[in-house]
């Protein structure tokens, strides 16, 4: 999805002959919109740079992100946002939503999930991620910080992980755990693997072998280890199948 928003996804014509998103407009939805912009923890300036032109300047704890204006509105236009005041200003409120995550977000409320290990797909690790409305943004540490500086953050993402309400269901020989809204938190089952197995045994399920098959942002199925790669096999999206005593085994990313 792009930082601008779900509706902001141009089709094949739309990236041939883009509408332009002409900066003095622009311009003019940032000076109306910027009070919307901002909140308790978050400031949202204009800067006015008369020999540079404008920007615009997010911050949050120790987390800043600052755009020329002419580059968010190339961005913009590449993104097929509409050169309509409404469809300039839900792409800045999407914007500002996409921000990095700050550490105090991140220890207050970070959930633990299962995410790409690189740009292959082929392995994965725990990553700290932060829901904000209906989006859910991965936390990445400042480079260099000690590892037991992380830990407490890590360890309360955990605990918060067990507590993520997943839809759960049986489908042959297979388990499957899914999320309504957000299906980043599928995984969020794994960090308590022998309760996975638990719940594998209640549905009446073999546990000899038990192998899950995990894609981020996808459901997780769980299932005997022939099963489970036939699954990986028959699907088009990249995946890691893995015993299931494994997954505690995993990296922080």
């Amino acid at each position: 999805m792009s930082a601008f928003g779900p509706g902001s996804s141009a089709g094949l014509l739309q990236r041939l002959r883009p509408s332009r998103i002409d900066l003095a407009d622009l311009l003019d939805v940032v000076s109306a919109v910027l009070p919307g912009l901002a909140g308790p923890q978050v400031r949202v300036e204009l800067v006015r740079r008369p020999s540079a032109g404008s920007a615009l300047l997010v911050e949050e704890d120790e987390r800043t992100l600052r755009v020329d204006l002419a580059d968010l509105a190339d961005d913009m236009t590449r993104a097929g946002v509409a050169p309509t005041p409404d469809g300039m200003t839900a792409a800045l409120h999407s914007w500002v939503a996409h921000r990095p995550v700050a550490d105090a977000s991140a220890a207050a409320a970070g959930i633990a999930v299962l995410d790409w290990a690189d740009a292959a797909r082929a392995a994965v690790g725990w990553r700290v991620v932060v829901r904000r409305g209906d989006l859910t943004l991965p936390w990445v540490p400042v480079p260099g910080t000690a590892p037991g500086q992380l830990a407490p953050t890590r360890s309360a993402a955990m605990g918060r992980s067990g507590e993520v309400e997943l839809a759960f269901h049986v489908e042959g020989p297979v388990a499957l755990w899914s999320h309504p809204s957000m299906p980043v938190l599928a995984t969020t089952v794994l960090v308590a693997p022998e309760r996975l197995l638990g719940r594998v045994t209640d549905a009446g399920l073999p546990v000899d072998d038990v192998h899950v098959v995990v894609t981020p942002h996808r459901p997780v199925a769980c299932a005997g280890r022939s099963v489970a790669a036939r699954l990986a096999g028959e699907s088009s999206e990249a995946s890691v199948t893995l015993p299931w005593e494994r997954v505690a085994d995993l990296p922080w990313l």
